[in-house]
């Protein structure tokens, strides 16, 4: 199935003009033909071309479907990599296996100290449409370590770090069914003042398992580790 994303769409109406253009000049569809739109807030709308123009192609409804929110929400929260490359890789991978939130964090030891957010939604949408997802995640800006524990809600807290200490495996750390805050340092780790500071704002130091992983590998598995454990 293909699936176009227009979170303004709500049924009847105009395809925006970015996969309008997709739709008509890129996979050459005629009027009659039928296509499926998300608007990433749980909503799949089948619908019936009408006018194929390609900056604003016209649908007519057919069905639409809603998918229910999962009962628990993930947080992503990493340093980007200094390869830009290697951060969109777990971005992509993190969307593809679900994921709520994303904030990039700027770090002591952080070496990419800017980031694009345009980009990265640009991959996040991408991998949704790939990845058939019904909802698109919060992208935040890039936001530095020691203002973004102070944000702490609702969620459960885990902070993941490679130091010597007393850190219980995320897989039983996660009580299923509730919501999580993920935490990923950046190549080099967190700082050990930022994992005590960590620490004294009730996040829960975690290991992924005994190898050491790559912060692109961390995030992967972290996000997995959590679906898992709620299948």
């Amino acid at each position: 199935m293909e699936l176009f994303f227009d979170p303004k769409f709500d049924g009847n109406g105009i395809l925006n003009e970015v996969e309008s253009k997709h739709c008509i000049n890129v996979l050459r569809h005629k009027a009659g033909d039928k296509v499926t739109v998300a608007n990433g807030k749980g909503q799949y709308y089948s619908c019936q071309i009408i006018n194929p123009h390609p900056k604003r192609c016209e649908l007519e409804l057919i069905n639409t479907e809603n998918f229910p929110p999962r009962p628990y929400k993930i947080h992503l929260a990493v340093a980007p990599t200094k390869s830009i490359d290697r951060f969109e890789w777990m971005i992509e991978k993190a969307m593809e296996l679900g994921v709520d939130e994303i904030t990039p964090l700027l770090c002591q030891h952080s070496e990419r100290k800017k980031i694009r957010t345009d980009r990265i939604e640009r991959v996040v949408i991408a991998a949704m449409k790939q990845s058939l997802k019904a909802y698109l995640p919060k992208i935040n800006e890039l936001t530095p370590f020691d203002v973004f524990i102070k944000q702490l809600k609702d969620s459960k807290a885990y902070i993941a770090h490679c130091y010597e200490s007393n850190k219980r495996p995320l897989k039983l750390a996660y009580q299923a069914q509730s919501n999580c805050i993920l935490c990923i340092g950046p190549e080099g780790d967190f700082s050990e003042q930022e994992v005590e500071m960590a620490v004294n704002a009730n996040f829960q130091p975690v290991s992924l398992g005994s190898s050491r992983l790559r912060t692109e590998t961390a995030g992967v598995v972290a996000c997995h580790t959590i679906h898992l454990l709620n299948d």
